[in-house]
């Protein structure tokens, strides 16, 4: 931070703004929690930090007064507002004022950060905590506002008017006490949760152990036991046939109806929609017939079905006892929305006084709901006697809502403990009749600790999803843990909640690790949801065809309630975008950082690469493990970072630095999956301390090409030690690997080896200068193999090579350059999905590269094609080759390929039949119609 302290000469411009706003659902870059990151350009405010504008830190404590008391880095309550007076830039005041307004709407959230943008003055990272990811955006975007005004005050702008807007917003989008006390128990006990919409329908628990809830309401509430507590009529007539008190009751859908209703059961009377909630059109000790016919009305405007009931008014005071699994866990008073007199204030200045309780927001955004002053509040208040301008005498109640909702102004007093045990049982009964898993069970009684079969009393309404507001927080009592309950309903203890997750990432070969490890697990019987570049796919069906290997896929897997365990492939762009989209992995696989999307949102060099890579290390916890790449010293690296236990895997013989290294951590009872080699070939081998486990030969692994693949072997180890870290035995790792091939139906898309009329055809993915070289070994060894049993003699080898547009152009040369060293013939095409380049731009520097390596010379490549679209470069490449010959298709849609490669052996085949047919002796129909002549080293020439 620069010591100047310039002083403004003149009016300072509102220049604070939000150039990107992101979402971290999950660890990330910047926190191992949830986060909200906006990336914010001070502009010429950039040279003017707090100290130097004057007013502005009185005005924002003035607006907003629980800034001051912050402790940012100071460590001490007030360490933000010495700051300020100090002198702060704004960035880092934005993100306090975010902080404080989710604050002010009952979000107790204190992380965040505020870092410059590297390279960009004046522009920094802003990152803070949320509860709400919608709140905690508004909150941001206010705090922007905010700061801008007291800079440069906005006409229009009033920010007290604009914090109650965004109270307001936020009780809407935020959840409600109820749900908020469920989750805050659950995440207690260490059970994640997912939100599953924009109002309260949350799962918690993951795959098989999921269960959901929608504010009270659970998994194990039966349908049928909300619809009969919906119908108030049918809740008493059954309450009632059991012997439990209730009040005379009868439905009806006219006025005249209800009246005469009311005069069979007797004034006084209460009129209610019967099915209705939150005491909503709720007409209580009505006394004639006209007051029932002004009840009616209002009670016909809240009823979905029009119905209405009329029951006698019984006298007492309102209670309302939470029934959780038949058992009684918390009983409140409700006291309606009142004031009391002083002598002094009218009731209005009252209700003002009263809601200016710091405990009273706006809907259930706090403990208190605000008395809201309505025409039948108005009306309340009359019929005591009283208007709203009057003075009451000290100690004189006024009521201004009749039902002691808190919904509506009302206050609770607990009185779980006061409650007479036959009471208690007749709640806990009727919860029982309706079948509820909780209840809300409404009594009016005169006194709740004496016998309401003595004192009179009944059992009035019968909530499903009942509020459990009154009872976590009420205005006088004890609060009452009742969340508890609930979630040892749906999780008993020691039962789980968590299914295993398995996090792979790194450059090159995630995508085929999280298929040996899927593989593994399939083959024990688990049911396994894995994501990847080529989709969703929940226990080997494939339910999303995309890119899959972001923070929403996850999410989406885990939701699954058939997955027992999930693999996720974890790709570098949805860290950077969403973070991993859950809170941990118990175990993380990371094969290798090599260059490979550098240039892009801030990753400009290997390391920062690595940091990205090591945020699913950092997610592993003490009992997980992570699955590291010795060979790689940036995974090397990440040791440092993981919490758990260390994997290492190594295909570097023993007399090598990694396998010395390895050795040292073996010393110490570490684990480690290492290659040794023996006069018989290549062997996996499993390492837990001194013990020493032989697993498989390479050769016998399908997915190695006879051990020639050994970019395969790598991926087979990293499965292994994967495998092993989750408790697999080694014969069930043995089978998994042994049973895992690259053909099309396992491994889409990856070294899949298809006979195209005797041209060898291998489809992959490649598409990186890494990966071209590992890929480039491997066509040298597999070639060679092939060479000495081969019927054709020479072997040439033609490579469909390609790079996503998003790379950086040094790195399209060189995949061009590495390319070229391998092939006799390159073909160049282009991605449907041109990421911002001009068509033929991206083929035109893969060509500049191979160019270049091969006029430098000591390549072996000897002719450059361009053919832009996939599907003609797949049939050019083809159609080049021989019987014999090893064609590299480095593809993007592999679908696409792969039919046309089945529609091309299946043109050649009719052909075959058909000459065959007409009896050409001289025809052999493993020849391709256009055959290619060779140069002495085998080429292809034109």
């Amino acid at each position: 931070m620069s010591t100047e302290r310039p002083t403004p000469t003149g009016p300072l411009a509102p220049d604070l703004r939000i150039l990107e706003e992101r979402v971290y659902r999950g660890g990330n870059v910047w926190s191992y929690d949830p986060a909200i990151h906006l990336v914010m350009d001070l502009g010429v405010l950039e040279g003017y930090p707090t100290d130097t504008i004057p007013g502005f830190t009185d005005r924002l404590i003035e607006m907003l007064p629980g800034v001051a008391s912050h402790s940012c880095s100071r460590g001490h309550e007030g360490g933000f507002g010495e700051r300020l007076r100090e002198g702060t830039w704004l960035g880092h005041v934005a993100e306090h004022i975010a902080l404080q307004l989710q604050q002010e709407a009952g979000h107790d959230q204190r992380r965040g950060k505020t870092r410059m943008v590297r390279g960009r003055t004046g522009v920094y990272n802003v990152v803070y905590g949320y509860s709400d990811e919608g709140v905690a955006l508004m909150a941001g975007r206010l705090a922007v506002r905010l700061i801008n005004h007291l800079i440069a005050p906005e006409d229009g702008f009033d920010f007290e008017a604009e914090l109650e807007n965004f109270l307001r917003s936020a009780e809407r989008t935020a959840f409600g006490p109820s749900t908020a006390a469920i989750l805050e128990e659950a995440v207690s006990r260490d059970i994640p949760y997912i939100r599953l919409n924009s109002a309260s329908l949350v799962q918690l628990g993951q795959g098989v152990y999921a269960q959901r809830i929608r504010a009270t309401m659970t998994s194990k509430t039966g349908a049928l036991a909300v619809d009969i507590a919906s119908d108030k009529d049918m809740t008493i007539k059954l309450l009632g046939s059991a012997g439990l008190p209730v009040p005379k009751q009868e439905t009806c859908r006219t006025v005249e109806g209800a009246v005469a209703a009311a005069r069979r059961i007797g004034f006084p009377v209460v009129v209610k929609p019967l099915d209705g909630n939150h005491g909503r059109g709720v007409g209580l000790d009505l006394m004639s017939d006209d007051d029932v016919r002004a009840a009616f009305v209002v009670a016909q405007e809240e009823s979905r079905r029009g119905w209405i009931i009329v029951e006698s008014f019984i006298t007492g005071k309102d209670y309302r006892c939470l029934i959780v699994g038949g058992r009684m866990q918390a009983i409140a008073e409700r006291v309606p929305a009142h004031v009391v007199g002083d002598g002094t204030h009218t009731v209005e200045e009252l209700v003002r006084i009263t809601n200016a309780d710091p405990r009273r927001g706006v809907g259930h955004e706090k403990v208190l709901t605000r008395i809201k002053v309505d025409d039948a509040a108005i009306e309340l208040v009359r019929e005591q006697g009283f208007a709203m301008t009057d003075v009451p005498p000290n100690g004189v109640m006024v009521k201004l809502a009749l039902t002691g909702n808190m919904s509506t102004g009302g206050i609770s007093v607990d009185r779980t403990f006061d409650a007479h045990p036959d009471n208690v049982e007749i709640a806990e009964e009727a919860a029982r009749m309706i079948g509820l898993d909780v209840a809300g069970i409404d009594f009016i009684c005169p006194d709740i600790t004496q016998p309401v079969r003595e004192t009179g009393g009944a059992i009035c309404e019968v909530n499903a999803a009942p509020g459990f507001r009154m009872h976590t927080h009420p205005t006088v009592g004890e609060p009452q843990f009742i969340a508890k309950p609930v979630v040892d309903l749906l999780f008993p203890p020691g039962s789980p909640s968590r299914v295993p997750i398995v996090a792979v990432t790194g450059t090159n070969g995630k995508t085929t690790t999280s298929r040996m490890i899927a593989h593994v697990f399939k083959t024990m019987g688990k049911k396994v949801g894995m994501t990847s570049t080529d989709g969703i796919v929940i226990d080997e069906r494939l339910v999303i065809k995309s890119d899959a290997s972001g923070p929403r896929s996850a999410r989406m897997v885990l939701q699954n309630p058939r997955v027992e365990l999930a693999v996720m492939e974890v790709a570098r762009g949805g860290i950077l975008r969403e973070g991993l989209g859950y809170d941990r992995n118990d175990i993380a696989v990371v094969t290798n950082v090599a260059p490979d999307h550098l240039g892009m949102k801030g990753i400009d060099t290997l390391e920062q690469l690595a940091d990205v890579k090591a945020v699913v290390v950092e997610a592993v916890p003490r009992n997980g493990f992570a699955v590291l790449n010795a060979d790689d010293r940036l995974v090397r690296r990440m040791r440092n970072r993981c919490a758990g236990n260390i994997v290492w895997y190594s295909l570097q013989p023993a007399d090598s630095p990694e396998r010395r290294f390895i050795d040292q951590r073996l010393a110490r009872g570490g684990r480690a999956v290492v290659l040794e080699k023996t006069d018989r070939g290549d062997m996996i081998v499993i390492k837990h301390g001194k013990r020493s486990m032989q697993l498989a030969w390479t050769h016998l692994l399908p997915s190695t090409f006879g051990g020639t693949a050994m970019f395969n072997v790598a991926n087979a180890m990293a499965a292994a030690g994967a495998a092993f870290a989750a408790g697999v035995g080694l014969h069930e790792i043995r089978q998994g690997l042994r049973t895992f091939a690259t053909n099309y139906y396992l491994s889409p898309g990856r070294m899949n080896l298809i006979n195209v009329r005797g041209i060898e055809v291998i489809v992959d993915y490649c598409h990186n200068a890494p990966g071209m070289e590992v890929l480039g070994q491997f066509v040298d060894k597999y070639a060679d193999q092939k060479a000495a049993t081969s019927e054709w003699g020479k072997i040439s080898r033609i490579g469909m090579v390609a790079t996503a547009g998003d790379r950086r152009d040094a790195d399209m040369r060189e995949l061009g350059a590495i390319a070229a060293k391998y092939f006799d013939v390159i073909v160049v095409r282009e991605d449907e999905r041109l990421r911002g380049r001009k068509p033929g731009e991206v083929a035109a520097l893969v060509v500049e590269g191979a160019r270049a390596a091969q006029a430098a010379g000591g390549v072996r490549v000897r002719q450059i094609e361009t053919v832009l679209g996939e599907v003609d470069a797949v049939r050019h490449c083809v159609g080049r080759a021989n019987p014999g010959d090893i064609v590299v298709l480095c593809v993007d849609n592999h679908a696409k390929v792969v039919s046309e490669l089945e529609t091309i052996t299946h043109s050649a085949q009719a052909r075959a039949h058909s000459d065959a047919d007409v009896g050409d002796p001289d025809l052999d129909p493993k020849w391709a119609e256009n055959e290619i002549t060779r140069d002495e080293s085998g080429a292809p020439q034109p």
